[in-house]
């Protein structure tokens, strides 16, 4: 039976037992700031479970997609030398929220497994906690499973939390016994050994207690089941196969891999571990791109950065050295496209991150090399023969290097290294990273709001409307619910309707004012802090406020007119985006504020300016036209089928919002807009510019503030014209025949200074000496910019043919340096190693490639002592690093 077969009789195996079909959620939970990833079934249902929001439905069932790299649940180093363990994987679960308990959660489980799909009553084995006397009877009595069959497991197996507090309680597992030969032969092996042969498929949590801060446990009034089966696990049950990567699930990655790296796969342990490594590393890559994340150097980019390389690490050992992850991309999408069709839209755009982050990582493991070679040589000259663990980890953190890399090299040199240092750095990066984790940017729900969304609900009446009559439901100031506020003081409010606008994708809250006979309050900040309420940061300005009085609202028309503006803008830069640079651009982040807008987006390369000119003048054709904006409000799959875009990583209810414009755009968003594109008056880009890899970021106005921006550029240019004498049409000629002449007259005292740099020298050539059969030349020659320098050193190494050449120069108290080495002697001497120790003498530093390198200093006093010092660097580099 396939992996998607399985998949698709277990949702409608439930389906038909009265479980409503819940999509899996993102990758990236929303409203959670305690997780890094999406790891359980569960986790959109956890405020259900919680209390925290009422149940929708009284039962669900899901196959959702999870991700266990970083934070506290990490199963990265495990992947590729175990049989089970993965990155991302498929979770199937079904739910009771207060409606069925054990007996039914056991039987739907037990007829599932034995008449779906099969599986014989006698291999199979359960768990359930040791106190858990309703479990244990209901295997035993009614599902007939033989009593040496059932097992009483402790707390540590059989008893399950969501945390220190909350809802809790026992749990029952369900094992296969997979025969003798994927045991460990022992004679007591049961359900909990370490060995293979017992498989747990399916774990059933009974949720019927709640444990407060001094551990104790109070029975819930209606208890709840949680489950989780892995496909990937079941799936290789049902196929007779000993891994989760001889499934069908992964045989047509591997089937890719080995197409890449002509290696065929099961003949090889070590090759075996690695292509595990990369089928499942590729499946996590293109989920998370295709959710937008993209590589960073923190937060849940840092963990995809770090699965990256740690496939690309091991394509390494396989033979791969240049980019290939990125053509595995595709192949992930067309096996996974089925069960989750929006991967199709992220083909292209997965391929282009993947190979952007490949070609990067090269470059920083040539960085690494560098440094460890240096790192190298400072122990020798220390008589030093361990590598600190510490400096191991240091590379490996930072540039990626592989730790059995150092190893290698260390071993060719007859050198250790300090492995438990290494593993003793790791785990505290692991507990700091334990510790340091906030989950999303969301903070978590302050108490008071939390307490007050069960209790009070705002309407917003703001779309249609700036202006209401409302009614205060509750007053809070740092944290504490008060009766009544005076003048002066500023505090939080909620209102039983508002048309303040609470800031949300991307656009921050509305401004304005509440007013009553006697009183006003301004309106500083609105946001909504859970789910149907909205709070008003307010500072009163004059008279006295009381809990259920009834206030006059009233937002900035201005600032919520040029939001408006602002926000209907990004959607048509959006779309002007996807025509002029290609379809893998996507909204990666944006900020819409009454005076500026912001879009942050994915592409990998600088915008070029004709580019920008496309785009802004397709912007303000469409704004010309004084296009209808369409909204309405529609089921969420009726909208995505109907052609809307939804932003990766946002949470949408079952209701949603659609904002059109008519043969351009169609996203879900909850914002303000304008009528028709014409409001928006006019669009300028002033700035767009690199954030992160490959992120873009376009900085713009609109309207008033366009205007503006065009009329202090004409102020600008006015000034200028008054500089250079010139009249505003004729600045650009004047300015570019000014330049000319300085370059001119730049290049003429260029060529005098190397002329009399020759002279001073005299027969350069010399001065050269042999160092272990090596020629090398360091020279002087003063008052030499550093680019002249280059150009002079360069000179010198045509002259020399095979070699090192060193110059340096004294020029206006500054010290320049350069170093040069022919590409026949790049494996031996490295020429950033080599400028870096004689740029320190001059109190300075630098570095570069291994063939040239610049760098600078503080104190020409000591530019002869450095240039005197690169004969013995040049040996010592020959005795050290020529060996590895």
């Amino acid at each position: 039976m396939k992996g998607f077969e399985i998949r698709r009789r277990f949702l409608k195996y439930f389906e038909e037992r009265g479980h409503t079909l819940f999509p899996s959620s993102p990758l990236i939970p929303r409203n959670d700031p305690t997780l890094l990833f999406t790891n359980a079934g569960m986790v959109q249902f956890k405020d259900i479970f919680t209390g925290e929001k009422p149940r929708s439905v009284p039962r669900a069932a899901t196959s959702q997609k999870c991700m266990r790299a970083g934070g506290k649940h990490n199963d990265l180093e495990n992947v590729g030398h175990t049989a089970r363990h993965q990155t991302f994987f498929e979770m199937l679960g079904n739910f009771s929220f207060g409606d069925y308990f054990k007996e039914e959660a056991i039987g739907f489980a037990w007829d599932f497994l034995v008449r779906e799909l099969g599986l014989p009553k006698e291999r199979l084995w359960v768990s359930v906690f040791k106190d858990d006397e309703d479990a244990f009877g209901i295997w035993r009595n009614r599902i007939g499973i033989p009593a040496e069959r059932v097992l009483k497991l402790g707390e540590e197996s059989n008893f399950w939390a969501m945390g220190d507090t909350g809802p809790c309680g026992p749990c029952s597992e369900i094992y296969v016994d997979q025969g003798d030969d994927a045991g460990c032969g022992r004679p007591g092996c049961r359900p909990g050994c370490d060995c293979d042969r017992f498989l747990e498929v399916w774990n059933l949590v009974f949720m019927q207690y709640r444990k407060d801060e001094s551990g104790i446990l109070t029975p819930l009034p209606k208890p709840s089941i949680d489950t989780g089966m892995g496909l990937e696990r079941i799936t290789a049950v049902l196929q007779g196969v000993k891994t989760n990567y001889d499934t069908d699930l992964f045989q047509g990655i591997i089937g890719g891999i080995c197409d890449l790296t002509g290696k065929a796969y099961g003949q090889d342990h070590a090759c075996d571990t690695s292509t595990r490594v990369i089928a499942d590393h590729i499946r996590a890559l293109t989920f998370l791109i295709a959710e937008g994340i993209l590589p960073s150097n923190e937060g849940r980019g840092y963990v995809l950065r770090r699965i990256l390389r740690r496939a690309a690490r091991h394509g390494k050992l396989l033979g791969l050295n240049e980019p290939f992850l990125y053509r595995l991309a595709g192949t992930v999408v067309d096996e996974m496209k089925q069960a989750f069709p929006d991967l199709l839209r992220a083909r292209d755009h997965a391929a282009s991150v993947v190979k952007n982050e490949e070609e990067r990582f090269q470059n920083t493991l040539d960085q690494g090399l560098s440094i460890l070679h240096d790192l190298i040589q400072k122990l020798t000259k220390q008589g030093k023969t361990l590598i600190p663990g510490k400096e191991i980890f240091k590379l490996y953190d930072t540039y990626g290097f592989p730790l059995d890399l150092t190893q290698d090299i260390a071993k060719d040199l007859g050198l250790s290294v300090d492995e438990a240092g290494f593993h003793e750095e790791m785990a505290r990066q692991r507990e700091r990273a334990r510790a340091s984790w906030k989950g999303s940017e969301e903070k978590g729900i302050e108490p008071v709001f939390k307490s007050l969304s069960e209790t009070c609900k705002t309407l917003f009446v703001g779309y249609d409307r700036i202006e209401s009559e409302s009614g205060v439901l509750s007053l809070i100031r740092d944290g504490v619910i008060k009766e009544s506020v005076q003048a002066g003081e500023e505090i939080d409010m909620v209102l039983d309707s508002t048309p303040f606008y609470a800031e949300s994708g991307g656009q921050v809250g509305d401004q304005g004012s509440l007013d009553w006979d006697g009183g006003s309050v301004e309106v500083i900040r609105t946001w909504r802090p859970a789910e149907g309420l909205i709070v008003h940061r307010v500072r009163v300005l004059q008279g006295s406020l009381k809990r259920g009085q009834k206030v006059s609202c009233r937002v900035d028309p201005g600032k919520r007119a040029s939001a408006a503006h602002n926000h209907t803008a990004t959607h048509i830069l959006h779309a002007v985006l996807r025509h002029v640079l290609g379809d893998h651009v996507k909204q990666a982040g944006s900020l819409v504020e009454p005076e500026r807008l912001r879009f942050d987006f994915t592409h990998f390369a600088p915008v070029h300016p004709r580019e920008l000119e496309r785009i802004e003048q397709l912007a303000n054709e469409w704004i010309f036209r004084n296009a209808p904006v369409e909204t309405e409000v529609k089921p969420l799959n009726e909208a995505i089928s109907g052609g809307a875009t939804a932003l990766f990583g946002e949470k949408y209810g079952s209701e949603v919002r659609v904002v059109s414009i008519p043969e351009l755009s169609k996203e879900l968003c909850g914002g303000t807009h304008v009528k028709a594109t014409g409001e928006i008056g006019l669009f300028k880009i002033r700035h767009e510019g690199g954030i992160a890899a490959g992120v873009r970021r376009i900085e713009a106005v609109t309207g008033i503030q366009a205007y503006e921006y065009f009329k202090s550029l004409e102020d600008e240019i006015r000034s200028l014209s008054e500089i250079v004498k010139e009249s505003p049409g004729r600045i650009a000629p004047k300015v570019g025949k000014n330049l000319k002449e300085r370059k001119d007259l730049l290049c003429e005292i260029g060529s005098l200074k190397r002329e009399l740099a020759e002279l001073r020298g005299g027969d350069i050539i010399d001065q050269i000496r042999e160092v272990d059969g090596v020629k090398v030349l360091s020279h002087r020659a003063d008052h030499l910019s550093p680019e002249e320098l280059r150009e002079h050193a360069d000179r010198l190494r045509d002259r020399v043919g095979s070699g090192v050449v060193v110059a340096g120069s004294e020029n206006k108290g500054k010290v320049a340096l350069i170093a040069m080495v022919t590409n026949d002697l790049t494996r031996k001497i490295h020429a950033g190693n080599l400028i870096k120790e004689v740029a320190r003498i001059t109190g300075g530093g630098g570095g570069g490639r291994p063939d040239m390198a610049q760098a600078g200093g503080t104190d020409a006093s000591k530019l002869d002592e450095a240039l005197n010092k690169v004969f013995d660097l040049v040996h010592e580099q020959m005795t050290v690093t020529g060996k590895i």
